[in-house]
């Protein structure tokens, strides 16, 4: 398995190995489409030249999973730019502040109405911040046969560009984490070393790709792997998307894979679902493997590139650590990753918040786990969930709460700290 080094290396020997394979899997106008590993790079080679021709310094994506839009973000790193991936759903006010955080300067989407919106806003906001001017970046590219054949154009920057990812939450409080094109391809060969996938594989691509788990483990995945990636075409078509693109992997987050099999939408030639970046009820689990399907959990975070383990035998939540980190724990169980290759750069312009996870090169993640005897990972909870009270006594919330539960039936109720106290609220 090949260890790119960045997706100029990605797309450079794969347009070399296997030129002609399908890369990208699309839909336009009712039909299925492919798009080469060859014309894959020369497009994204293509667009980084009309990128490089506004000369800005920063662009953000509005994500919406289109063929433009990643053709857009490979660009943007073939050519240098710092690159933003938001998300094309959040509330305006939200995405103007992103912007205004990460020095954006260039804005994409596929939505004219939502640039000009938010391009409007932005000028408004210059006069009382200082801003810089923000620029709409939306040129045609809805002819995907333009790039012309073996015309590779100049060779792109070789060195990591800086990807930016903020991480989950809908408030102001999400922190941008920088990434870069290294280290989300280190990621992604570390997942690729425990679930290979083969050429004839159809890799679905479901998930937001403004969230590093749906970059990472619906696209580059099947990059890496030489597999196939077929773009799914959003929230209205997750019923219908697996029967149409006929996928034989896809990557889920526990409340989608929920939709799915409640729905019984899963295609015939699905063999293999990975699941990750939220808790999964084990009885999802169980109904997908029983129809024959190979159920994987993934573990990972946004400051590593996503993935740090994955279970690939036996219980899907016991999992195997990748190849590249190193885990280790706390005293309180909390887990320590060292892992260089994937690791963040830091927080956007956050030096202290960077401090407090990141310390000699190790990432306190605030997450609690531990390891059975055949070294294998078991999240236990968050570190957050615990409650200390002045005695020492620990109380694991989610636990002491569903004991409560037992007792009181199923109601909504929480526990706080009050003067040193647990304080049942029920609401």
């Amino acid at each position: 398995m090949i260890r790119y080094q960045g997706f100029e290396h990605l797309l450079q020997a794969k347009a070399e190995d296997i030129p002609d394979a399908p890369a990208i899997l699309y839909e336009q106008n009712g039909v299925k489409q492919t798009l080469s590993y060859q014309t894959f790079r020369e497009q994204a080679l293509q667009r980084s030249l009309e990128l490089a021709s506004e000369n800005k310094k920063c662009l953000g994506v509005l994500c919406d999973g289109s063929l433009p839009c990643i053709l857009t973000i490979f660009g943007a790193v073939l050519s240098g730019l710092q690159t933003v991936l938001l998300d094309e759903n959040a509330p305006t006010d939200l995405l103007r502040e992103q912007i205004v955080r990460t020095d954006v300067d260039l804005l994409w989407s596929s939505d004219e109405e939502l640039l000009e919106e938010l391009e409007a806003e932005h000028e408004t906001g210059d006069q009382e911040t200082g801003d810089g001017p923000l620029s709409p970046f939306s040129s045609d590219i809805n002819n995907h046969d333009s790039g012309q054949k073996g015309d590779k154009g100049p060779s792109p920057v070789s060195s990591a560009s800086k990807i930016l990812f903020f991480t989950s939450g809908t408030t102001n409080a999400g922190k941008a984490v920088v990434l870069t094109d290294a280290s989300l391809m280190s990621s992604a060969w570390n997942g690729s070393c425990m679930l290979p996938l083969s050429a004839e594989d159809v890799l679905l691509c479901m998930l937001p790709l403004n969230h590093v788990f749906g970059f990472v483990c619906s696209l580059l995945w099947g990059l890496q792997c030489g597999a196939c990636v077929a773009l799914g075409r959003g929230p209205r078509h997750y019923a219908d998307d697996p029967s149409f693109f006929e996928p034989t992997v896809i990557s889920l987050v526990p409340m989608l894979l929920g939709f799915l099999l409640k729905h019984r939408v899963l295609n015939p030639q699905l063999r293999t679902v990975l699941v990750g970046a939220g808790d999964c009820p084990s009885s999802l689990l169980q109904v997908a493997t029983a129809s024959g399907i190979r159920v994987s959990f993934g573990y990972g975070l946004t400051e590593t590139s996503s993935g740090i383990a994955i279970s690939i035998s036996g219980d899907p939540y016991a999992m195997e650590i990748c190849p590249d980190p190193k885990i280790t724990f706390e005293p309180d169980g909390e887990i320590l990753i060292e892992a260089p290759s994937c690791m963040m750069q830091g927080y956007y312009k956050d030096p202290e918040a960077t401090a407090e996870v990141l310390k000699d090169g190790v990432l306190h993640t605030g997450d609690l786990g531990r390891l059975d005897e055949e070294g294998r990972l078991h999240i236990i909870g968050r570190k957050k969930e615990i409650l200390v009270l002045p005695d020492g006594t620990k109380i694991f919330l989610p636990e002491y709460e569903q004991n409560i539960r037992q007792i009181l039936g199923e109601v909504d109720l929480a526990f706080v700290e009050k003067d040193g106290a647990p304080i049942l609220v029920i609401f």
